[in-house]
């Protein structure tokens, strides 16, 4: 039985059209899909809309449309997308369709008969924009984290799913399920939170101030809330409970998440499966924020970035290669469109395009375009060390994409396109060319060149499945076939002899913004532009500043604080500070890094923890950089 993958996206709330950080999520688990199809697991992909609640009420009647003629548009924008993007889901499932309402009737009245949802009044600071109640202790400054508005109250009566029940089963199982939720950093963010009372949750409207929705089947004067809704399209899918897919697919079911969906489906989500007697899903993956002009890319902000502009651009591949290439799974980072051009100009320009056209040009020229058979011996002799690159950059590949790292991922192929490019200046093809004497060695360069090639084109498939299609079929290979499979990655020689190879073709053109800048995405003109300089201070106001280096001893998140991290540092004493680089360092990058440290700045309670002193870092597009010294130095040793 061949291995499997089952994948989702959430199911996209339909309030608004789609923007760049639903693009980057489906993105992301359409990566994901095709890597394991290279690995030859059979896949199921999920992804769709959720179409019920007051925001889609509140954003038709806006619209003077019906709620049915308004979730028919916005998720025909989602549908129409995807393939726009080159979207390879088995399914997208909208909660409008008959079989999901069904299935929600189903697992409601079995949660009901259970003695797991009661009925009660509640009085509550209501977020219309998260569609549910926070605690005082959840706001920040009285206002939503996320939206930033002020909750309104709101006192009725309502069907309450006893989530307390499970709190210390959910414990349990995270705790015992080390990657059940990843990174690591989001699983503590978790197991933050259920340290506190877990309160129960409401899974009603009264139809009295909501009617669209799908109807209790226990009570008909009621409807579904929206979570205990939409969390229930990833087994509805699959055909719970008897269906073929959910046989097949649930027991290794996986989701991807972004970081502001982390508790509904962190903590809602498991302890629904578990009243309802389904099998919890394996892992939740948690991704950050795309950030534009230092603010969370939002809707409700107004400062989205539309993915088919880039797209029509920039080009569909190397728009996919940014997103995955650009952020570090789990953290967030920042969108502009200057870093877009300088990536793209960088690694897939100058690196990849140039690599793939030099070496063809050569191969056409040196070669007559036809891969010859190589002499052993020459081979042995010349002694490259090409095909140890490309193995060790395969293993590499593997063992990142397995751990959603797909940023290391493909850092992976891009050493070894650094790695061919060395062997072309080293080797000097048209130095060899120029001899008789040398034709078999160049044969031999060339011919690992070539191969070097394939291996890239299948490693970049997941990501850029257009350009490794181009690559193959440049090579004289057949881009309908798997090229892109591990087993054959795994096997140098894959260029048969005599195999014709067509003329080159510019995979990615260099791009100039100097020609005038496309209008992609909202103005980023403040956040380019060169910070002012502060004004001079003499030297012995300099020397005031007491700078030392410390080594991180231990490092941990901050509860319910994104940004902060705790750092236990020696500085030839015990310290803690506290500092905002949780976005772009996890504490495991941080532990025994050295660092340098104010360290005679007055000490500051922060979020109720003391920090005495402050690391200096620099902040910039693409998040935060850390001071450290060149060298490891001894702890406490002074700067001067």
């Amino acid at each position: 039985m061949p291995a499997r993958f089952y994948i989702t996206t959430p199911i996209y709330y339909v309030n608004a059209r789609p923007h760049l950080g639903h693009a980057y999520t489906t993105i992301i688990a359409d990566v994901a899909t095709r890597y394991h199809r290279m690995c030859r697991e059979e896949t199921f992909f999920l992804t769709g809309t959720d179409e019920h609640g007051d925001k889609v009420v509140r954003a038709a009647r806006k619209e003077n449309m019906t709620p049915r003629t308004y979730v028919d548009r916005i998720s025909g924008q989602f549908q129409a997308l995807w393939p726009e993007l080159n979207i390879s889901n088995n399914r997208f499932i909208r909660t409008t369709d008959p079989d999901h309402m069904a299935v929600v009737e189903r697992i409601l009245q079995n949660i009901y008969d259970n003695g797991d949802i009661y009925f009660s009044e509640y009085e509550g600071q209501y977020c219309f924009g998260c569609e549910r109640f926070y605690t005082e202790r959840e706001l920040v400054d009285g206002k939503c984290p996320d939206h930033e508005t002020e909750p309104e109250i709101i006192k009725e009566s309502n069907y309450f799913f006893k989530m307390s029940r499970y709190q210390d089963w959910l414990i349990d199982h995270i705790n015992g399920h080390p990657d059940f939720i990843r990174p690591e950093r989001y699983r503590n963010e978790v197991l933050a939170f259920l340290r506190e009372p877990l309160e129960d949750l409401c899974i009603s409207r009264p139809k009295s101030r909501l009617k669209w929705g799908i109807t209790l089947p226990f009570d008909d004067k009621y409807v579904t809330y929206v979570w205990f809704d939409a969390l229930l399209n990833y087994v509805s899918a699959l055909g719970y409970p008897d269906g073929d897919l959910f046989r097949k697919f649930w027991p290794v079911a996986q989701h991807i998440v972004a970081k502001d969906i982390l508790k509904p489906h962190g903590i809602y989500w498991p302890i629904m499966l578990k009243a309802a007697g389904i099998e919890v899903y394996n892992h939740l993956n948690v991704h950050g924020y795309w950030n534009v002009e230092q603010s969370k890319m939002s809707k409700s902000l107004g400062n989205v970035v539309e993915p088919l502009e880039l797209k029509n651009i920039y080009g569909l591949d190397a728009f996919r290669f940014f997103l995955t290439r650009e952020m570090a799974f789990g953290l967030d980072s920042s969108f502009s469109e200057s870093a877009l051009v300088h990536r793209l100009n960088s690694d897939l320009a100058n690196d990849l395009g140039n690599l793939y056209s030099r070496t063809l040009t050569m191969a056409h020229k040196y070669l007559k375009g036809v891969v010859p058979a190589v002499d052993p011996a020459t081979e042995t002799e010349l002694g490259l060390t090409l095909k140890d690159d490309a193995m060790k950059a395969v293993l590499e590949y593997e063992t990142t994409m397995n751990a959603f790292a797909f940023h290391r991922a493909l850092q992976a192929v891009w050493n070894f396109i650094a790695q061919m490019n060395k062997c072309i200046d080293v080797m000097a093809p048209w130095e060899l060319a120029k001899k008789n004497a040398s034709r078999k060695q160049l044969e031999v360069v060339m011919v690992n060149l070539l191969e070097g090639l394939r291996v890239i084109s299948g490693l970049i498939y997941p990501v850029m499945p257009a350009a490794a299609e181009t690559m193959q079929k440049h090579l004289g290979l057949d881009p309908e076939a798997e090229f892109y499979t591990l087993d054959r990655l795994k096997q140098w020689n894959g260029l048969p002899p005599e195999t014709r190879l067509l003329k080159t073709v510019s995979l990615f053109p260099r791009i100039d913004l100097k020609k005038g800048k496309p209008a992609a995405m909202p103005s980023t003109a403040a956040a380019e532009t060169k910070p002012a300089f502060k004004p001079q201070v003499t030297i012995e106001d300099f020397a005031k500043i007491d700078l030392r280096v410390a080594t991180v001893v231990k490092a941990e998140a901050v509860p319910r604080a994104n940004k902060l991290l705790r750092l236990e540092i020696d500085l030839s004493e015990r310290r803690t500070i506290v500092a905002g680089i949780a976005e772009s360092y996890t504490p495991e990058e941080l532990e025994g890094k050295q660092i340098i440290v104010v360290a005679n700045l007055k000490p500051a309670k922060i979020m109720g923890i003391q920090s005495n002193g402050m690391l200096l870092a620099v902040v910039g597009e693409t998040g935060v950089c850390i001071a450290t010294p060149e060298r490891k130095m001894k702890p406490g040793t002074q700067l001067k």
